[in-house]
């Protein structure tokens, strides 16, 4: 989209050349033929090493700006990110492509559903009821249960699972919020990605990314009912219980344990091999691996059990 046309559009002053911008993207992995934004301080460091052509942002981070990239300057850039994303969303379905591609040996049920540009592997089933969205790829041995929906763009890995019910790729819960209470959505222009010898229980979703991918690393076993947030990574044999969220941009390392009704709040990094005990509540990042937690406010878990028993002694 041309520049000057997506200004006139989300309405922000741009008096510079027409150059054509190709998609949105973080500030970490933009080209110079992309749109990134900046809403946050923290990220300031990453401005300076952005290799975007054009980024929202506010004045006073004007000075961090690199000098091959274009300053978009406005009060509100997450505002201005969010009427953006629209304009760069993909369409729901890519009727041109060509009629999907299906491996050798797969038991694909009259009843499902498969839309055009999707890429089937070998050995694959896929049972009654289940939609398999654009531009899908699928490796072998993958087993999809009834009236699972996987959206456009998802990729999943070899010997992978996912059980009745659960959606995958489906818009990360994100909108951006006017002065007088209004919601703006932001369009999700990412994908999913499971690795090789991933699980899915039922009902259980897993989100789009905003730009680049939400992932379950190899080995990930997701129990029923549970929530994964937009871009979050979910790290080699992680294991997550039913009931659980993890909320959006939020990264477990390898072998996470998440007890059920666990919750994990956004934009933190857990440490491989933490255990949480069930109904936990997660509202800081992990640093050191091999220990487990519980409770909320969050503690070591043998710390919370001695808190317990001597609250139950106080009430006798």
């Amino acid at each position: 989209m041309d520049i000057k046309v997506l200004a006139e559009a989300i309405g922000f002053e741009y008096s510079g050349e027409s150059v054509e911008i190709t998609a949105m993207n973080t500030l970490s992995d933009a080209s110079s033929s992309q749109l990134s934004f900046v809403a946050n301080k923290k990220y300031v460091s990453e401005v300076e090493s952005t290799k975007a052509g054009f980024i929202l942002i506010e004045e006073a981070l004007l000075s961090y700006v690199p000098k091959d990239t274009v300053a978009l300057v406005c009060e509100n850039p997450y505002m201005m990110m969010a009427k953006a994303s629209k304009y760069f969303a993909p369409s729901y379905v890519e009727a041109n492509q060509n009629p999907p591609v299906i491996g050798k040996n797969c038991q694909i049920s009259e009843r499902a559903n498969i839309e055009n540009g999707a890429v089937i592997g070998d050995n694959c089933t896929v049972l009654a009821g289940a939609y398999i969205g654009s531009m899908v790829q699928m490796g072998n041995n993958v087993v999809i249960h009834p009236n699972v929906t996987v959206y456009r763009d998802t990729v999943i890995g070899n010997d992978c699972m996912i059980h009745s019910g659960s959606v995958i790729g489906a818009d990360g819960f994100g909108f951006a919020t006017t002065a007088l209470g209004t919601h703006v959505k932001i369009y999700q222009n990412g994908n999913v990605v499971l690795e090789d010898d991933v699980e899915i229980g039922s009902n259980t979703t897993v989100d789009c990314a905003v730009f680049g991918s939400t992932l379950l690393k190899e080995g990930v076993r997701i129990d029923n009912l549970v929530q994964i947030g937009h871009n979050c990574v979910i790290g080699e044999y992680s294991v997550v219980v039913a009931q659980a969220g993890v909320a959006g941009s939020t990264k477990l390392g390898r072998n996470v344990v998440m007890g059920g009704q666990t919750a994990i709040a956004g934009h933190l990094e857990i440490a491989p091999f933490t255990n949480f005990a069930a109904r936990s509540g997660v509202t800081r990042s992990i640093k050191e691996p091999n220990k487990t937690f519980g409770g909320f406010p969050l503690m070591e878990q043998r710390t919370w059990l001695k808190l317990q028993a001597k609250l139950a002694r106080l009430i006798k």
